[in-house]
């Protein structure tokens, strides 16, 4: 839960009024300033295309590269100065450390409506947006060419004073009044629609369970809104009852890959959704990605084996690691320093096998081109596996890119290998020490956090479960779906009335790194607060009850010389160590552990945590 601002700091923003909002919000159809940029005749198409050459790629008239000068003189032209790099694609503005950068969408520059407000960050320390007269033709050629703010005061020295002619300058305003005006598909005054997708190629009980959890996720969201009235958010929220409740779709494509681009477009033509949040998927997410990436809708967090490879250069998914493929790299790495004589890869032919293996052959070529590297599919005749590995030998190394089931039958192919590499994210939650009938070392390639500083980054979540009477059944996959419900809604809730796709990727990128180290440091206070709390009500009393609930799960312990609210590194509150993305990042957790599992089912490092 987002920390509340309180109401007397919301009304004091520049240009609110205690008795303006509500009747004004009570017939809104888009953000403020909406209304007044409509009612502006329509801009001319080449002003508009011209100015978003200037916005996206610092690209002016005949191709020119747009100069701009900064701090006091130096000259920078083209991308480096393109509006996009600091007002990002939404231009509702970013928070760059200490640094705001303030949004530049036309109704925040061209229209003086109150509602037009943006968060300019996350925490207890909230700012928003400065207020100021809506510029005129005069004062947006100042600001632009000039650096000089409306007001009469200098912009920072980080803004441009750009060299734009008439004509850039008014398809540069034209431009920026097209951002942000509209809320986008599947978002009303008080609703939005989501759509959450299953792929045919995931087990029945894996979905079950994902669809539990989805579902209570939601359902408890739902319950904290009130139509018409101010609820558990944001002071800003509260204010402008900005709260939406939340309609879930379930997507479950069928058929072969090739087949469902067409069944979710289909789907979206019949109900447009603001986002693809959380999402489960088997083997090849391609098609989801794409649908997301060609009709600019948010895909959220899924929980998936194998993202796309280029997915890194998109923009319109975030996920939280890049699968099977990081997995590979870091073998990579790690085999560099093994020095095997050969490598043999094996996998099922499903997409998350072929991805893996298709990574691991991309890096060994990088890291070890002189390395012999086999590739083989596994079909059901073990007789024939066994004879094509007859070959391994005690100096050799065998990767398995397959389901920890199958992993006993390593035992009918007289495996001579020195040493074994599995996939943890394809091995499942049971995580064997050793098939019977290897005498060889037995590694994973885990990309989650050690089990012991596990237990407090997870303590909520599962202390969750219990208070709904719901079973850990995949500790990986229902923590993902809980992350990503929760952050999405806080994420929303920090948003305020500013619901567009790009925005809420924007504020991922911005904030995910920040919400994490607050929220733990959040929860760990509230739980030691509850350890000594007598009663039953409130926030504390809540805490209280998940502890009472989660009694044979672990609750963090203070470290000794740290100060009472410390615990053992919690990073997060994730099955990651940690979690992170910056302007155009897109995989939030970057590395992965080399670890065995010893007979009591401890995971143990058998190294640092690598970044590939």
């Amino acid at each position: 839960m987002a920390l509340a601002l309180p109401l007397a700091a919301a009304w004091a923003m520049p240009g609110a009024s205690p008795n303006a909002p509500a009747a004004h919000i009570a017939k809104r159809t888009g953000p403020g300033g909406a209304e007044a940029l409509r009612a502006m005749p329509a801009p001319d198409p080449a002003d508009l295309a011209l100015g978003r050459s200037i916005y996206l790629d610092g690209v002016g008239e005949n191709q020119r590269p747009v100069m701009g000068l900064r701090f006091g003189g130096v000259e920078s032209r083209g991308k480096a100065v393109a509006c996009v790099g600091c007002h990002r694609r939404s231009g509702l503005g970013a928070v760059e450390g200490s640094e705001q950068i303030p949004p530049v969408a036309g109704r925040f520059l061209f229209t003086d409506d109150s509602l037009a407000v943006v968060s300019m960050n996350l925490r207890a320390n909230r700012r928003f947006n400065q207020r100021h007269a809506p510029l005129d033709d005069a004062a947006f050629a100042a600001t632009m060419r000039e650096g000089k703010h409306i007001e009469g005061r200098e912009l920072g020295a980080m803004m441009p004073r750009y060299e734009l002619s008439d004509n850039e300058l008014r398809g540069l305003q034209a431009y920026l009044r097209s951002l942000s005006v509209e809320w986008s598909p599947g978002v009303t005054a008080t609703a939005l629609q989501f759509a959450t997708v299953v792929t045919p190629d995931v087990s029945p009980l894996r979905r079950e369970i994902f669809l539990e959890t989805v579902k209570a996720a939601v359902q408890q969201k739902n319950g904290n809104y009130t139509p018409g009235q101010r609820t558990m958010s944001t002071g800003a929220e509260m204010m402008f009852r900005t709260d939406r409740r939340w309609n879930l779709a379930v997507w479950e494509l069928t058929g072969p890959p090739e087949t469902w681009n067409a069944q979710l477009q289909a789907r979206q033509r019949e109900q447009p959704v603001f986002a693809l949040v959380s999402g489960l998927g088997g083997g090849d997410w391609t098609p989801v990605h794409r649908f997301c990436e060609q009709q600019q809708v948010p895909c959220w967090f899924p929980s998936v084996d194998a993202p796309p490879a280029d997915a890194a250069n998109d923009f319109f998914s975030v996920y939280f690691s890049g699968g099977v493929q990081l997995e590979a790299q870091v073998l990579a790495r790690q085999l560099v320093a093994d020095a095997p004589a050969r490598v043999w890869q094996i996998h099922r032919g499903d997409g998350a096998g072929r991805a893996a293996a298709a990574a691991l052959q991309q890096a060994l070529a990088k890291r070890l081109p002189k390395l012999k590297l086999n590739t083989l599919e596994a079909g059901a005749d073990d007789g024939a596996m066994a004879t094509q590995l007859a070959a391994m030998g005690p100096r050799d190394a065998l990767v398995l890119w397959w389901p920890g089931e199958e992993q006993a039958r390593l035992a009918n192919w007289n495996v001579k290998a020195g040493r074994v590499y599995a996939s943890a994210r394809l091995a499942g939650p049971a995580l064997a020490a050793r098939p019977q009938g290897f005498s060889g070392e037995w590694r994973y390639v885990y990309p989650y956090q050690t089990h012991e500083r596990r237990l407090g980054a997870l303590f909520y979540f599962s202390s969750w479960l219990k208070t709904r009477r719901m079973a850990m059944r995949d500790e990986v996959m229902q923590s993902e779906v809980f992350f990503s419900l929760t952050y999405l809604a806080e994420t929303l809730s920090d948003m305020i009335d500013n619901v567009h796709g790009e925005y809420l990727i924007e504020r991922a990128e911005n904030m995910l790194s920040l919400r994490e180290g607050q929220k733990a440091e959040d929860e760990t206070r509230e739980l030691m607060a509850a350890r000594f709390h007598r009663g039953k009500g409130g926030v504390l009393g809540e805490a209280k009850a998940r502890v009472e609930a989660a009694q044979d799960t672990r609750i963090p312990r203070p470290i000794p010389g740290k100060t009472p609210n410390a615990t053992g590194r919690r990073e997060g509150t994730t099955v990651y160590p940690r979690l992170g993305l910056g302007q155009g990042q897109r995989f939030a957790s970057k590395g992965a552990y080399i670890v065995q599992v010893e007979g009591d089912g401890k995971v143990v490092p058998v190294g640092e945590w690598m970044v590939p």
